[in-house]
């Protein structure tokens, strides 16, 4: 029998417990909702310690925004990862595709989830600061992109902003009317910015040459 390294079996076990902690906490949020539930309860329905949610989480609203946090890293990874000739709103809409998707897998607990985000006050608030993060993370990958100088340029930024409004648009339709196809929004989100998206960027630009 192999040994793993002692490292692999620790983040191994990190991510039990915590993968134990969020799935306590959604189930007690959405069900019960973000006031009732206290820290107590999630780490009873976990079965862990108080001084373990601790470890992993400063408060309860970081167990359910945890749950799009990684959305942010894998807009900016889709964005890197399209090809370096294809236009600005392309490679967004992709990029913000592949986080709705990611999104939709999970259909009935997403979208229980972000209605619960959307709806409640502090955890907006937590999700608003985490966009702001990644708008800046898409600004500077955008520049790479279009080799322009994000602190000298204003394009990068708007764009990046452009494609997090039409996520949040996107998102807000899906949980006001949870029977719509939040691939099908994404496309027409996009075909409204997509103009504006592409048409100040230079020929040279957007054509990496």
């Amino acid at each position: 029998m192999t040994s793993r390294p002692a490292g692999t079996l620790a983040e191994r076990k990190r991510a039990l417990v915590a993968d134990a902690l969020t799935q306590a906490a959604l189930n007690l949020l959405v069900r019960e909702g973000f006031e009732a539930v206290t820290v107590d309860e999630i780490t009873a329905a976990a079965g862990v310690s108080k001084r373990t949610f601790f470890r992993y989480f400063s408060s309860k609203e970081d167990v359910v925004v945890q749950f799009l946090t990684e959305m942010g890293a894998g807009m900016r990874d889709e964005l890197a990862a399209r090809p370096p000739l294809e236009p600005p709103s392309v490679a967004l809409r992709h990029a913000v595709q592949s986080s709705v998707d990611a999104c939709a897998g999970h259909a009935d607990r997403a979208l229980s989830v972000v209605r619960l985000i959307l709806r409640t006050p502090p955890l907006l608030a937590r999700f608003l600061e985490r966009q702001a993060q990644w708008r800046g993370e898409l600004a500077a990958e955008l520049a790479r992109r279009l080799g322009m100088d994000p602190a000298v340029e204003l394009y990068p930024e708007l764009a990046a902003g452009m494609a997090l409004a039409a996520f949040d648009t996107i998102l807000q339709r899906w949980s006001d009317d949870g029977t719509v196809d939040p691939a099908e929004l994404t496309g027409r989100a996009f075909a409204v910015i997509a103009p504006a998206l592409d048409s100040v960027v230079t020929p040279a630009a957007a054509t990496g040459s």
